[in-house]
């Protein structure tokens, strides 16, 4: 988990890259979205457009971007070594390029981000919809199963095909569908969203009496899922090897290794903000309550920006006790075991700073639902204080009678 996101430079050069893997098997301009990613750029009127490619599909970058300016006219600039996580769109690159937009290929977190518009391009990777059927079948035999299906962003194409085969069969399955960029208004009743994606439950349901099913490879997205829904048992099936299973990842005991972090957090009097995106939206904010946090618990803070994070850089801070990253929820469960301190998530220094939030079982990978607490933090008004010595003494008078809509005495004093 750790080298998705901190590998250093040496294992970069020595690493020996098999594009073919991942690249298009069938047409290009198919796998990519040609069409549609042209009209976004002519329908926004965009003269400079940056397209960030991940390692795998690199190789394709020249002639997609050769593609894209024939389509379109305008000009286009790859990036490809990303600032922080692959996953995340890289605004800080597409910035120093002036681009006034961003197509964004292959696997992406779906972090709302702040400033440029940005189109996802997941790339359409083969699926065998009618064996992930079979598997399905084999995995839930009881047909009444409530079930929610979860895909990785590359498979997401085939979901509709894969619920057409299923949603006769069982009644109550629930297929979660993609949410790009800021959710499209107010959560509706017992509806659920999450690491960009969004499904309903009837009234009567709770989500932890429901499965989950992940069509996708094991990686950093199942973890995170697993560990928020972590009363949820799941399953999965790798397209890649045509094999499903249950999932053993042990749960309690992933939970428990992060809450023995909470402790070291909780003991530490030095802590690194570590700066892991400058793009999802709301990272500034989290930030300054971190900073905020960490000084009312009595603790000294620093901040750093150090790209993307490997044992070797912060060992360069030793008085620092232990590091906080501020990621996106995909990047923030970071391995540290090989790093000489800890890394925590946002919501585990909450937990070892705030005494008023506590482990309620659920567990928040998303740093962005701290940021209501923080709201009300910030308002001006926090209730009732003494103001002992600093208020001028008066006599008692009698207050206005009603309800605060309209009292007794409104009418009066307006004629």
């Amino acid at each position: 988990m750790a080298a998705a996101f901190s590998s250093d430079g040496e294992v970069a050069l020595r690493r020996t890259l098999h594009p073919a893997a991942a690249a298009p098997q069938g047409d290009k301009d198919e796998f990519y979205e040609v069409d549609r990613a042209a009209a976004f750029v002519r329908d926004g009127g965009f003269r400079k457009v940056a397209l960030q490619f991940p390692d795998a599909l690199l190789a394709d970058a020249a002639a997609v971007a050769a593609r894209m300016e024939e389509a379109t006219g305008a000009e286009m600039y790859v990036l490809g070594d990303t600032t922080y996580g692959s996953c995340c769109v890289d605004e800080v690159a597409a910035e120093h390029a002036s681009a006034g937009a961003v197509v964004h290929y292959g696997p992406a977190c779906l972090s709302p981000c702040r400033k440029l518009p940005v189109l996802h391009v997941f790339g359409r990777q083969p699926l065998d919809v009618g064996h992930c059927a079979e598997v399905f079948r084999e995995l839930y035999p009881e047909r009444q199963s409530r079930v929610v299906v979860l895909s990785d962003v590359v498979y997401a194409h085939a979901m509709g095909e894969l619920e057409k085969q299923l949603c006769h069969e069982y009644p109550n399955i629930i297929f979660s569908q993609l949410v790009c960029g800021d959710d499209p208004g107010p959560t509706l009743p017992g509806e659920v969203r999450q690491f960009g994606r969004r499904f309903c439950l009837e009234a009567v349901e709770e989500l932890q009496d429901c499965s989950m099913f992940y069509v996708g490879a094991e990686g950093l997205a199942l973890t995170s899922f697993m560990l928020t829904w972590n009363r949820c048992p799941f399953s999965s099936f790798d397209p890649v090897t045509g094999h499903g299973r249950r999932e053993t990842l042990n749960v309690n005991r992933a939970l428990m290794r992060r809450l023995y972090l909470v402790e070291r957090a909780r003991d530490a009097r030095v802590v690194g903000i570590l700066v892991g995106t400058l793009g999802v939206a709301g990272y500034l904010d989290v930030l300054q309550h971190l900073h905020q946090l960490v000084q009312r618990a009595g603790k000294r803070s620093y901040t750093l920006a150090v790209g993307k994070p490997n044992p070797t850089k912060l060992a360069n801070f030793l008085e620092v006790d232990i590091f906080v990253l501020v990621a996106c929820a995909q990047n923030s469960l970071l391995d540290s075991s090989d790093f000489y301190r800890p890394i925590v998530t946002p919501y585990e220094l909450e937990l070892a700073c705030n005494p008023a939030r506590e482990w309620t079982g659920n567990y928040l990978t998303d740093f962005r639902d701290l940021l209501p607490a923080t709201f009300l933090e910030s308002r001006s008004w926090r209730g009732l204080e003494q103001q002992l010595g600093k208020t001028t003494v008066s006599k008692a008078v009698q207050g206005r009678r009603g309800i605060a809509i309209a009292y007794e005495d409104e009418g009066r004093e307006q004629s």
